[in-house]
């Protein structure tokens, strides 16, 4: 029933939108709306909408810029590859601040001060903006989301420009989204494998604002130059339509997270690599896990780099320790005719690892803490292989 009465109310209020052809009162009241992280991964950095309310026509709705449905064809694949469509959504508000309340999120409305002009303005914008011809976009998660869609519109609507002035605070792309994710976390991990080099460039001001929070913060001493130099605030007022429950978050045990399990990893393949010196014999399949699990990283981290759209994953010197051709040791070790081939790539191997170190620790990118200890093993694993066949080897060339 809940579903159904939620359902009703949006399509009346798409009705209402499309089918009549007005503007608002002088009296509307508009705002950015601003809710505060939740617990899924697609809520992690809030969210953003813009609220109209006018009691004289009726109409109190949200205008929501971040709808995507689950059920697409092929949806997880056209995400990774960044070819998401999102569409605008118009929502009443007595049914969309309850989901955020569900959510145990905060949801924070910031008034904006606009002159009647600028309020039918944004209006039309926005109404113009939900045409069906109109309302599906190219979701891009850092310069063109459910943030930045509305600030873009509020900006245009303005007979004048914004001064912000509350950005003292410089961070790269990688720093800012690495704050909604924790330090040591397997979110965290993820992110900064597939994140190349351009996430570790200074985010402009404009370009920060890709973030609900911050543009909240932004607008909240923005001011208004209009066009005859005169100046005023941009929000007016601030108030919270949701309050959010301080719950205790349950936190993930050291012992689960990437840097320990890496470590851990790495204790054993020492372990392993002592225990092959010492009885001059190669423990296979090991090495078969780790460099068919680096291997198949690689693929992952090659394909975004070289055919995703997203902005922040190209020029990834990930690359050079989550090797694709890691998938070539898992075969090479199992054929003995081709020990020669393996060796020689495992020189090679080495080398790309060294130069993986070198650049990471030139700052050329950065690169997560819990990968180090990764790139050692694979280094000492690479190493072991080659000692020990070495004589192998050069007895055979001979």
């Amino acid at each position: 029933m809940k579903r159904f009465l939620l359902f009703a109310s949006i399509l009346l209020n798409f009705l209402n939108l499309n089918a009549q052809q007005f503007s608002i009162s002088d009296s509307a009241v508009i705002s950015l709306i601003t809710c505060s992280p939740g617990e899924e991964i697609y809520s992690k950095f809030g969210h953003s909408a813009i609220r109209i309310n006018d009691p004289k026509n009726n109409l109190d709705v949200v205008f929501n810029y971040g709808i995507f449905s689950f059920e697409t064809n092929n949806f997880y694949y056209k995400f990774i590859k960044g070819e998401t469509d999102y569409q605008l959504g118009v929502y009443d508000t007595r049914y969309f601040l309850p989901e955020y309340a569900a959510r145990n999120s905060m949801v924070v409305e910031q008034i904006l001060n606009l002159t009647p002009p600028e309020k039918k303005t944004l209006f039309a914008l926005l109404s113009q903006n939900y045409q069906p011809e109109n309302r599906t976009y190219r979701y891009n998660f850092v310069f063109d989301n459910c943030a930045t869609r509305p600030r873009d519109k509020i900006l245009a609507s303005l007979h004048g420009y914004v001064k912000f002035q509350n950005f003292t605070d410089s961070k790269t792309f990688r720093q800012l989204i690495g704050n909604y994710i924790g330090n040591d976390t397997w979110l965290k991990f993820g992110i900064d494998v597939v994140f190349g080099i351009e996430a570790d460039r200074i985010a402009t001001e404009s370009e920060s604002m890709f973030l609900p929070e911050i543009l909240m913060s932004e607008f909240q001493t923005a001011e208004i130059i209009t066009q005859d130099g005169k100046s005023r605030k941009l929000v007016s007022d601030r108030s919270n339509l949701v309050q959010k429950t301080n719950l205790n978050e349950n936190q993930t045990s050291w012992l689960f997270k990437p840097l320990t399990f890496s470590i851990f990893l790495l204790i054993v393949g020492s372990i392993i690599t002592f225990w092959d010196t010492k009885r001059r014999h190669y423990y296979k399949p090991f090495d078969a896990v780790l460099f068919g699990i680096t291997g198949l990283g690689g693929i992952i981290v090659f394909y975004l780099m070289f055919f995703s759209l997203h902005p922040l994953v190209k020029n990834n010197l990930n690359i050079l320790w989550l090797n694709p051709l890691n998938l070539l040791i898992v075969a090479l070790l199992w054929i003995r005719k081709l020990r020669v081939a393996q060796f020689f790539y495992q020189i090679l191997n080495v080398l790309i690892l060294l130069g993986a170190l070198l650049a990471f620790a030139l700052s050329a990118q950065s690169i997560n803490i819990a990968a180090f200890p990764i790139i050692v093993l694979l280094l000492m694993r690479n190493v072991s292989f080659i000692a020990l066949t070495r004589k192998k080897i050069y007895r055979r060339r001979r």
